[in-house]
């Protein structure tokens, strides 16, 4: 099993090497789409179809505590994304 995580220039090399298409090119690409998932998220929803939908999702302050000093910490509100995968991609990963 493969743990290491993906950065952005790995996508990049894979879809120029699948693709046929230039580093450059691969790129842009990766970037233009980054941009417009980030601008579709900030309005609160994003739903690919087959894919999933992303959910911007408020959290409330609370009180946090360091596991190893045990002292105690606010933690303040803040927005987190939550992804749930759609049920055809479910199924493929079980």
């Amino acid at each position: 099993m493969n743990k290491k995580n993906h950065t952005k220039n790995d996508i990049i090399n894979n879809l120029s090497k699948k693709s046929g298409f230039s580093f450059n090119y691969s790129k842009k690409l990766i970037d233009g789409l980054l941009i417009v998932l980030k601008h579709s998220i900030k309005k609160n929803r994003l739903i690919l179809k087959n894919i999933g939908t992303f959910k911007v999702i408020n959290k409330n302050q609370r009180i946090g505590r360091n596991p190893k000093t045990k002292e105690k910490f606010l933690i303040s509100s803040r927005k987190s994304i939550s992804f749930i995968a759609s049920k055809k991609i479910f199924n493929i990963l079980n």
